[in-house]
């Protein structure tokens, strides 16, 4: 099997991004940015972002999860802690977190550091769950194998059944994690392939140093 993709070819022209124009500190930038895509539509989850860990057998993984919050501090998301990702945070807690908005031609890239939020906050979030997203919480051991889908299913059924009369709990292996970013890059596609990439590290006094890097 082959395909030749090298015709595949998208001029990016809708923006720019330039030093004048950034804030000090890159959660303000991000929040800017994070609007203006809402704003402009054409995403269905702009809150969609790629989360990168190395797992325990040494491989580094990627996948999405949704960003549910973000704050002076950094970005949080929710998953079962017992799973693959949760795992390979536990023995790695450095991860990379990616956005991509091709409708306007954004990405943004952030290297941290993951810790476990509280259990009251974990609490609360899953308190504002649908009931059938709550269930799923209980009904799956996320990243082990199973038999077919019929095993998930009757899972599902069981917790149903179990919590039929009363509230769902929070799973005590599933809640909330803070990536505590130490790098995040702003990049916005120009045309001939000339992105412009802004950078900012973090530094020991938590000042941000901001840097342009070559396309």
């Amino acid at each position: 099997m082959e395909k030749d993709l090298s015709n595949y070819r998208k001029i990016y022209k809708r923006s720019n991004l330039l030093e004048s124009e950034v804030s000090e500190n890159p959660m303000q930038l991000f929040q800017k940015w994070f609007y203006e895509v809402e704003e402009f539509g054409g995403n269905i989850e702009a809150n969609a972002m790629t989360i990168s860990t190395i797992g325990t057998d040494g491989f580094p993984k990627s996948r999405i999860v949704l960003l549910k919050r973000y704050t002076w501090e950094g970005f949080y998301f929710y998953t079962n802690y017992n799973s693959e990702k949760g795992k390979a945070i536990e023995k790695n807690p450095k991860v990379c977190l990616s956005f991509f908005w091709h409708t306007i031609e954004r990405q943004v890239i952030i290297k941290g550091t993951v810790t476990k939020i509280a259990e009251n906050m974990s609490d609360g979030y899953f308190e504002s769950r649908p009931d059938g997203s709550k269930l799923g919480a209980w009904a799956s051991n996320q990243s082990e194998v199973v038999r077919d889908r019929k095993e998930i299913e009757d899972q599902l059924h069981h917790f149903e059944n179990k919590f039929k009369d009363s509230e769902i709990p929070r799973p005590i292996h599933w809640g909330g994690y803070l990536v505590h970013p130490t790098s995040i890059e702003f990049w916005q596609g120009r045309p001939n392939r000339l992105h412009d990439r802004i950078r900012y590290t973090l530094q020991d006094n938590y000042d941000w140093k901001i840097e342009r890097l070559a396309p």
